[in-house]
């Protein structure tokens, strides 16, 4: 793929969310021939279970980057055919970096969600 759009949740425009769905804005890296050039925040619609999902689709997103995220919001990133890589921490730009180097792969850290308490097990 010549171009492709790569989100990464954050909330401080530095490091990835450990938690999409805790996410203050997305980070979106505009990628051409294999290297960066350009990254805009974009604030997302409040979360709801397919929100961020389709409005990540909208905005043309390819692949999310996160720490993790739960097994049917994988599945509703998968139904916008956008890549889910899991396990993501630290730098956006180092993960970025890693991504595009090919050496980035999803951990499968899926959460499993309490809704009254939200607890997250990686």
């Amino acid at each position: 793929m010549d171009k492709m759009k790569i989100a990464f949740p954050t909330s401080d425009r530095v490091t990835v969310e450990s938690h999409f769905g805790h996410c203050a804005e997305f980070a979106v890296c505009h990628i051409e021939g294999g290297e960066e050039k350009g990254m805009e925040f974009i604030t997302p619609p409040a979360h709801a279970p397919g929100v961020f999902p389709a409005f990540l689709a909208e905005q043309g997103v390819n692949t999310i980057i996160t720490g993790g995220m739960g097994q049917r919001a994988v599945d509703l990133f998968k139904q916008q055919n956008i890549e889910v890589i899991l396990g993501a921490e630290g730098m956006i730009r180092r993960n970025l970096g890693m991504y595009l180097e090919g050496i980035i792969e999803s951990t499968g850290s899926v959460c499993s969600h309490d809704h009254d308490e939200h607890s997250c097990s990686h």
